[in-house]
């Protein structure tokens, strides 16, 4: 399941939907309108595998690594949400749930730093790995 914070713009939404990525959004399909941040991570733990995208640098915490979710921080410009959202779910580290899950990833138009849980670096591919 797909998860969009409720920062991501509407016309990026569109494009989502245009593309047939399927997706819920949070204040919309789950959770609360104006839901603080850290009060998103047991919704999180209760839904079956989600990728959380957001723009906001909050989500970026290695703190929060769980097997049960991955979050990714879209490092980017607003305009751009849909095209990296895509790029990343399409990228081969990525592309499948059970690849994305106890990640916690900031995407960025150089590629994509990420976290895994039970490892204490943070990892890099660029756009062409």
């Amino acid at each position: 399941m797909l998860v969009l914070d409720e920062n991501i713009p509407e016309d990026q939404r569109q494009l989502l939907r245009e593309w047939r990525i399927r997706f819920r959004v949070i204040g919309v399909d789950l959770g609360r309108s104006g839901t603080a941040d850290e009060n998103l991570i047991p919704l999180f733990r209760k839904l079956s595998g989600p990728t959380f995208f957001s723009l906001d640098k909050l989500f970026s915490r290695p703190l929060w690594l769980d097997s049960r979710y991955c979050l990714v921080w879209l490092d980017i410009r607003r305009g751009e949400v849909a095209l990296f959202m895509k790029r990343f779910l399409r990228h081969r580290e990525f592309n499948t749930k059970s690849k994305r899950m106890g990640k916690i990833a900031r995407v960025h138009p150089d590629g994509i730093h990420f976290w895994t849980t039970g490892e204490r670096k943070q990892y890099f591919l660029d756009w062409k790995s």
